[in-house]
């Protein structure tokens, strides 16, 4: 890929964490106000903001190492993302229809990552 296309996409990847961010954010202030749902929710904008400001630091990274590590981060969080939708969908805490795009989107950043990933440490 052309350095001009890698620049892009990763633009386009830093925009679209971050709006993974600010929709799990959204998601938080509508669970419902229960001790479970709260405690849930906050596991779940812990990872989901990690994967958004991880993948800043991915961005940014001075090595080969730092960039697989970090991008490792992004794929761990994103994972542990995807598992508390999960949750919160089999506790009956959401309807899958409220979260299901939320959920599409973790899955779709999760692949990404992982093949990304995947391609680095092919090249070590």
């Amino acid at each position: 890929m052309p350095d001009s296309e890698r620049v892009d996409f990763a633009e386009s990847l830093k925009k679209r964490t971050k709006k993974f961010v600010v929709d799990n954010i959204k998601l938080f202030r509508i669970l419902p106000k229960t001790e479970e749902a709260r405690i849930i929710g906050r596991q779940l904008l812990r990872c989901s903001s990690s994967v958004g400001a991880n993948y800043r630091a991915v961005c940014r990274a001075r090595s080969q190492a730092e960039f697989h590590s970090k991008l490792s981060i992004v794929v761990e969080e994103a994972d542990e993302s995807v598992f508390w939708m999960e949750i919160l969908v089999e506790a009956g805490i959401v309807q899958t229809s409220e979260i299901e795009p939320l959920f599409r989107e973790a899955n779709e950043i999760l692949k990404i990552v992982s093949a990304s990933r995947k391609t680095v440490s092919e090249k070590k």
